[in-house]
Formats: structure tokens, sequence, C-alpha cells
């Protein structure tokens, strides 16, 4: 028995050693307390507790990373736009830390890749990859501190990505764009939504976009929301040289 145990202990010490060493070469620092991080990448599908009986999973530090990580960017624009008012730098917030721009991160990171969880990689939606990147944000931010998680930021998401003149001209719906186009010029502006599985597993629906009773674009996602996003944008680069006239 005592055999077999030293063994178990072993095999654990070795993916705990693996484990560190993975974060350390993802992140480029060396972690405090590698327990933030094995939080930060348990799913709650392994319905995990922590000695006190509570859920031990990554949502609580999503939830601080997403705190923290607005922060920061808010902090970045109010130094670097100094006249920007409250609904511009809102809007400049809202495309920096898009779900669209936090899932890239994530991916670029890989953080998918060392998750723990009882459901299969390829099951998981595009979300996942950003709310892991936020998960992240908070573990480090209780690792390491404040002023640390700042230059992280700093380092990964500002420096390399973030262009304030790019982004003042971004565009993060295309939908409300027509339907704001619409309503100033008086044109009616639908969308018709139905499922569309075709062949398969997902559910999907097709979205078709009509102006004025008029078909212009159509799109198709896993989601309403996509698929209205997805027919909004190629009817907006179909329409554009009339709506910039």
């Amino acid at each position: 028995m005592n055999f077999i145990r030293k063994i178990i202990n072993s095999t654990s010490k070795d993916k705990d050693e693996s484990f560190n060493f993975s974060i350390r070469k993802m992140l480029g620092f060396k972690p405090k307390n590698i327990n933030y991080y094995i939080e930060a990448f348990t799913h709650s599908s392994l319905k995990a507790t922590n000695t006190e009986g509570h859920p031990l999973n990554y949502e609580r530090l999503e939830f601080l990373g997403d705190a923290i990580l607005g922060a920061v960017i808010t902090s970045y624009l109010f130094q670097e736009i100094p006249r920007g008012d409250e609904g511009n730098l809102t809007q400049m917030r809202s495309k920096i830390v898009s779900r669209e721009h936090l899932n890239g991160l994530g991916k670029g990171f890989g953080l998918i890749n060392f998750v723990k969880s009882s459901i299969h990689n390829q099951n998981f939606g595009d979300n996942i990859h950003g709310n892991l990147f936020e998960a992240i944000i908070g573990a480090i931010h209780q690792d390491k501190g404040y002023v640390f998680t700042e230059k992280f930021i700093f380092k990964n998401v500002i420096e390399p990505y973030i262009d304030i003149e790019r982004l003042e001209g971004k565009i993060t719906s295309y939908k409300s764009v027509l339907i704001e186009w619409g309503q100033k010029s008086k044109k009616k502006v639908k969308y018709s939504v139905y499922e569309d599985n075709g062949n398969d597993v997902l559910k999907h629906f097709a979205v078709k976009l009509f102006l004025n009773g008029e078909l212009v674009s159509k799109g198709r996602a896993t989601s309403k929301k996509k698929a209205e996003e997805i027919a909004s944008k190629r009817a907006y680069y179909k329409m554009k040289h009339l709506m910039n006239s």
C-alpha cells in the first residue's frame, strides 16, 4: 500500500510540476501560488469544491478579471483621450474588451488546452476562450497584485493590440449601425429568423435581412444574435456607399 501511495503521490507531483512549468512558459513569469491558476482552469462541470465546501471553478476569478481588465483599460483611455466624453470613452472600452477581442486573446495563449472539464474541448463555444482569459487576469491579480496585473495587461493587451485611431473607426455592432441608419433615413430594416439545422449536430439559425421589404443579405450561426450580426455586416458592406452618402 505504501508503495502504491508513493507512486500516486509521485505522479500527482509530476503533473503539478508540469502544469507549473507550462504556466510559467505561457505567461512569462513564475507564479507565487499555483493554486490560483489551477482554479482559473477548472470548469464548473467538474463540480469541484474547496476545503470549505464552496464551488471551485474559474467563474469567480473570471468575474474579478473582468473588473480588473475594465479598470486598467478605462484608466488607459482616460489618459490617452483627454477630450473624450463619457459616451466616447465607454464605446472605446467596449471595443477593446469586446467578447470577440477577448476570445482572440484567449485563443492566442492557447488557454483551452489547460482546461480541466468533464466536457470535451470541441463542445465549448468560442466564449470559453475569453472567459478563461478573464479568469487568468483574476488569478494574476490574486497572486501578484494590481500593479503587476496592470503591467501584464499593458504588455499583452494594450501595447500589441490597441491603436486608438484605428479603434475610433471600428464598428462593434453592424446591426446597431443599420438600425440607426434606417431610423434616420426612414427605411424599414427587418430581420426574419428561422431555425436551420441542416446536417449540423448543433442547432443553427438563419437570418434574412430586408430593407423596405427587399432582401439584402443573409446570415447563419449557432445563435440568433450572431446570425443577425453576420447578415448586418454583409448588408453594411453591400450598402456602405449608400449609407455614407
